[in-house]
C-alpha cells in the first residue's frame, strides 16, 4: 500500500521534532462485520512551527482536529496525517472508522466455525498499529496509553492494563475504561475480545502478586491444560525476577491463546499473544511441550528486554528477538522441567540459522534495517537462533555472572527508555572488564557462518603429538572469527561415547594451536565445540566419524549426539556426505535417540535426503529403505510412547503406498491412540497419493468442524496429485484475498509435493510470474507465503534452475519477491549438486 514504508530517516526526523506524551483510545466493536469506530486523541510536545505527520493505514476519517482546529480531511492520504505549524504542547483527535483484518495484522476478525462466536485480538508488530489507531508508529516515540473499548457485555475485553471502569450503555453493549498503561512503544500495545474462556491465578513473589490470566477460545475449553501453562509461567517469574533483581515492569499478565495466528507468539506488554495450536487438542510429544514452554518464557523475556527497555529503530530488532531466544532456552534449563532445551535449540533452532546464513539473502545479525520493508524481510533465522548463538558465545566469553551483572545495570539505568546496541556494550564491558566492541564488529556486524575442523598428528604411543583447530570461511563471506569453545573426547565405555576429557580454548585466525591436548592419547572420537558454545559449522576427522558410524550415536549425553547430527545434516546439504549414508546414519540411531525435538527434525531430515539429495537412478531404493526403516521404528516402539507416535508421524510422510496408511487409519498400532490430529495426518498422506479423494476428505471435515479441521482439509485437497487440485490451491493460496491467513498457509504448504512432478510442471512458469507482481498486489504476508512455499522445488531440474535464474537477472520485482525466489533457487542448486553427488 503507498506511503505505509517509513524510513529510518523519516523516523529520525519525526523523533528530532516530535516527543509523545499520551493517548486516548476509543475504540467501538459494535459497527458491524467490516469496520470498527477509531478515535484517538494523542498529546505531544513539538518543534514550534514545525511540520510532521501521524500514521493511520485504511482509516476512513470523519474528522481532523489539531490544537483546537479542524483539518481538512481529504489532506489524509498515502496511509499519512499532515501535521502543519505545530505548538511546543499539541492536541491531535482523528475521528474515524478502520478495518477488521482477515490477514492477522492490525485487528484480526475471526468467527469460529464450531459454534459461530465472534473472536477479535490484535497484531502490532513491526507497524501495524496504525491500522487500528491513529499513532507516530515508531519504537523510539513512547507514551503512556488509556484505551476505552466498547463491546458487547458478555465479551471478555483484555489489553495492557487492567479494567478500571465497566460502563453498561443500552442493548446488552458496555465500554470498558482501562487504567492508564506504563511508558511503552506502540507497537506493544494491545487489544483482545470476544468470548474468550478465562482462567485466572496470581504469581507471589518477592516483589509483590502478579495477577495471571489464561484465555483461549470456547471451542477449545476442554483442552485448555491451563495449569501446566501456568506451572511455567510461575517458574518464568521467579527465574527472571532473581536473575534480573527487578520486579515484573507491568500490573498483570495475560496470556491469550488466539487463532489464525501468523508467529508464534507477540510480546504484547502485559497482554501477550499466542497461536492457538499450543492449546492441544490431540497427543503431542514432550517436544511440543516443551516447545510451548520455551515460548512462554521468550515472551516473558522481553517484557524486559523489549518491552521496558526498547530498541530506538529497528536495527537493534535482532537484539530483541536474540535475547529472548537465548533467555527463554537459559531459564528452560534453569527454572523448568525441560532442563535439556539447549539440545533442542541446536537440534532445531540452530540448524534454521545455519541454512539462513548460508543463502544469498544472508545479512549481518545487526542488519541495516533502512526502512520498514528492510524490518519484515530480515525477520528472520539470523534475527533469532543465530543471534541468540552469539549471545550464548557472549556469555562464554565475558562469564554468565558479568553478563547478568551488565543486564541489570542497562535494565536499571534505561527502564521505560529507548537504547541502541552500544547501551548494552557499555554496561557489559563495565561489569566484565572485556572489551567487546571488536567482538561487536566481528560477531554482529558480518555475514557467514565459519567451519571448523581439527588438524592432529599422533605418536606411535597412540598420543596426540599436536592438535589444532583450524578455521576456515567462504570467500564471500571471509570474516574468522574469534570463537571461545570446547573439545571434547570421547571413548566407548560399555558400548557408549563417554566424554573423558574437555578442553576449553579460545579459537583465533586460521589456525589454533591447542597444547593442552599434547601428551593426550588419542580417543575414539574428538567433537569441536562440545556443548555448542559458539556458532559454527562443524567437521569430524575421519576415525571420529567412523566411530560415530560404527556405535550409531551412543552418546551418554544428548547436547554432543544433536551437534554430530547437526554436522552430518549440514554435510549431506553440502553434498560431502550421501543421502543414502545420511539415512543410513538416521535409521541406525534414531530409535535411541532421547531428545524428541531431534526425533522429529531427523525424520524431516531424512525424508529431505530421500526426496531432494537422491539422483533419480538411486531414489526408488533409498526411499523404500527409508519408508521400511521409519515402519519398523514405530512398531518396535513402546506402544502408547512419544516415539511411537513420532514414527508414525514420519512414516505418514515416507509412506509410498495406501494400504499400510489405510490399516493405521482403521487398526491402529498397539497403544497407539488414532486422534483428530493423527487422523488428518494420514488422511493427507493418503491423499497425497491420490488414494483420498474429496468425499474422504469431506467426510472427514465433518467429524472435525473446527478451523483447525478446515485448515487441514485444505492442506489435504492441496496436496493431491491432480492438475485440477493443485489449480484450485493456487487459487486459494494467490488468488483470491478472502482465504483465511492460516489456511492459506497451509494450502501453500501443501503444494509443492515431491513426486508430483508432471503434474507441477506447468506451475515452474506460473510461479515466476506471480513473482514479479505478488507483493505489490496483495501486500508483505500473501506475497512471502505464496514466494516461500510454492516455489517450484518438485520440479529439481536444470530447466527449472535455468528459468529462476533468467527470472531473476530480468526482473523488476520488489526486492523481498527477489529475496524469497533467490532462496528457493539457492535450495533447488543445493539439491542439483547433491544429486549429481550421489
Amino acid at each position: 500500500m503507498p506511503g505505509t514504508n517509513l524510513t529510518r530517516e523519516e523516523a529520525t526526523e519525526r523523533a528530532s521534532i516530535v516527543s509523545t506524551d499520551h493517548y486516548v483510545v476509543e475504540l467501538d466493536l459494535t459497527q458491524g462485520t467490516e469496520r470498527f469506530g477509531s478515535v484517538t486523541t494523542v498529546r505531544f510536545g513539538a518543534v514550534p512551527g514545525s511540520s510532521t505527520f501521524a500514521d493511520l493505514v485504511g482509516g476512513e476519517i470523519a474528522s481532523i482536529t489539531l490544537n483546537g482546529t479542524s483539518l481538512d480531511p481529504a489532506t489524509y492520504a498515502d496511509s499519512r496525517i499532515p501535521l502543519p505549524d505545530l505548538q511546543a504542547e499539541n492536541e491531535l483527535r482523528v475521528e474515524a472508522t478502520c478495518a477488521y483484518s482477515h490477514s492477522g495484522e492490525g485487528l484480526h476478525r475471526f468467527v469460529d466455525p464450531a459454534d459461530e462466536r465472534v473472536y477479535l485480538y490484535t497484531q502490532f508488530e513491526v507497524p501495524d498499529a496504525r491500522r487500528v489507531f491513529t499513532t507516530f508508529e515508531q519504537p523510539d516515540l513512547k507514551a503512556t496509553f488509556d484505551f476505552r473499548v466498547t463491546a458487547p457485555s458478555h465479551w471478555a475485553v483484555v489489553s495492557n492494563a487492567p479494567v478500571a471502569e465497566t460502563v453498561e450503555g443500552d442493548g446488552g453493549v458496555s465500554t470498558r475504561v482501562f487504567e492508564t498503561t506504563k511508558t511503552m512503544s506502540t507497537y506493544i500495545t494491545a487489544l483482545v475480545a470476544g468470548e474468550y474462556h478465562g482462567v485466572t491465578d496470581v504469581y507471589s513473589g518477592e516483589y509483590g502478586d502478579i495477577p495471571l490470566g489464561v484465555w483461549c477460545r470456547q471451542s477449545l475449553v476442554e483442552h485448555l491444560d491451563a495449569d501446566d501453562i501456568l506451572l511455567v509461567t510461575k517458574q518464568g517469574f521467579a527465574f527472571f525476577e532473581n536473575a534480573f533483581q527487578m520486579a515484573y515492569p507491568f500490573v498483570k499478565y495475560d496470556q491469550l491463546f488466539v487463532p489464525e495466528y501468523n508467529m508464534g507468539a507477540m510480546e504484547n506488554a502485559g497482554c501477550v499473544t499466542f497461536r492457538d495450536e499450543m492449546i492441544f487438542r490431540s497427543r503431542q510429544t514432550v517436544a511440543a511441550y516443551e516447545q510451548r514452554a520455551n515460548t512462554i518464557l521468550h515472551e516473558m523475556a522481553h517484557m524486559w528486554f523489549g518491552d521496558l527497555v526498547t530498541m530506538k529503530w529497528w536495527d537493534d530488532l535482532w537484539l530483541n528477538e536474540s535475547f529472548a531466544e537465548f533467555a527463554a532456552h537459559h531459564s528452560s534449563v534453569e527454572a523448568t522441567r525441560f532442563t535439556d532445551a539447549w539440545t533442542g535449540f541446536t537440534n532445531n533452532r540452530k540448524n534454521w540459522a545455519y541454512r539462513q546464513d548460508q543463502l544469498p539473502s544472508t545479512h549481518p545479525i545487526a542488519a541495516d534495517n533502512y526502512d520498514l520493508h528492510a524490518v519484515e524481510a530480515n525477520f528472520d533465522g539470523i534475527t533469532y537462533a543465530k543471534g541468540a548463538s552469539s549471545l550464548k558465545q557472549l556469555v562464554a566469553w565475558v562469564g554468565v555472572e558479568d553478563f547478568f551483572a551488565g543486564l541489570r545495570a542497562y535494565f536499571t539505568k534505561h527502564a521505560y527508555g529507548n537504547t541502541t546496541l552500544q547501551d548494552l556494550l557499555t554496561e557489559l564491558e563495565a561489569a566484565s572488564g572485556r572489551e567487546l566492541a571488536s567482538w561487536a564488529e566481528e560477531w554482529l556486524q558480518t555475514s557467514g557462518v565459519n567451519t571448523l575442523r581439527a588438524d592432529a598428528e599422533v605418536g606411535d604411543d597412540g598420543t596426540f603429538t599436536s592438535f589444532a583447530v583450524e578455521q576456515t570461511a567462504i570467500e564471500a563471506y571471509p570474516t574468522l572469527r574469534r570463537h571461545r569453545i570446547a573439545i571434547g573426547l570421547y571413548d566407548v565405555v560399555d558400548g557408549r561415547l563417554v566424554r573423558t576429557e574437555r578442553v576449553e580454548t579460545d579459537v583465533r585466525g586460521e589456525r589454533t594451536e591447542v597444547p593442552e591436548l599434547a601428551g593426550l592419547r588419542r580417543p575414539a572420537l574428538v567433537l569441536l565445540n562440545d556443548d555448542d558454545l559458539t556458532y559454527a559449522k562443524i567437521r569430524l576427522d575421519e576415525q571420529s566419524f567412523a566411530s560415530l558410524v560404527e556405535h550409531d550415536m551412543a552418546f551418554e549425553e544428548s547436547l554432543p549426539r544433536a551437534l554430530c547430527w547437526g554436522s552430518a545434516w549440514d554435510m549431506t546439504r553440502d553434498a560431502e556426505l550421501s543421502s543414502t549414508d545420511f539415512v543410513s546414519l538416521v535409521l541406525a540411531g534414531i530409535g535411541s535417540e532421547s531428545d524428541l525435538t531431534a526425533v522429529s527434525s531427523l525424520l524431516r531430515q531424512g525424508q529431505s535426503a530421500v526426496n531432494l539429495y537422491t539422483s533419480d537412478e538411486k531414489r526408488p531404493e533409498l526411499a523404500e529403505r527409508w519408508e521400511a526403516g521409519v515402519r519398523a521404528l514405530a512398531e518396535a516402539a513402546e506402544p502408547g510412547s512419544d516415539h511411537q507416535l513420532a514414527f508414525v508421524r514420519g512414516y505418514a510422510s515416507a509412506a509410498t503406498s495406501p494400504e499400510p496408511l489405510r490399516g493405521l487409519l482403521e487398526d491402529g498400532l498397539p497403544g497407539l491412540d488414532v486422534d483428530t490430529d493423527l487422523r488428518w495426518t494420514l488422511v493427507t498422506a493418503l491423499a497425497r497419493l491420490g488414494a483420498a479423494d474429496e468425499a474422504e476428505i469431506a467426510a472427514e471435515l465433518e467429524r472435525d468442524q473446527t478451523i483447525s479441521g478446515r485448515e487441514r482439509a485444505a492442506a489435504a485437497r492441496a496436496v493431491r496429485p491432480s492438475s485440477e487440485a493443485k489449480e484450485a490451491a493456487w487459487q486459494a493460496a494467490v488468488v483470491d484475498t478472502s482465504t483465511p491467513n492460516e489456511t492459506r498457509r497451509q494450502t501453500a504448504s501443501a503444494f509443492q509435493v515431491s513426486g508430483q512432478a508432471d503434474v507441477l510442471e506447468p506451475f515452474v512458469q506460473r510461479y515466476l510470474e506471480m513473482a514479479d507482481t505478488v507483493i505489490e498486489d496483495k501486500g508483505v504476508w500473501i506475497g512471502q507465503v505464496a514466494l516461500v512455499y510454492l516455489f517450484p522445488l518438485a520440479n529439481p531440474t536444470q530447466a527449472t534452475l535455468d528459468a529462476v535464474d533468467a527470472w531473476l537477472g530480468s526482473t523488476d520485482a520488489p526486492a523481498a519477491a527477489k529475496r524469497y525466489v533467490s532462496e528457493g533457487r539457492d535450495d533447488l542448486a543445493r539439491a542439483l549438486r547433491a544429486r549429481a553427488a550421489s
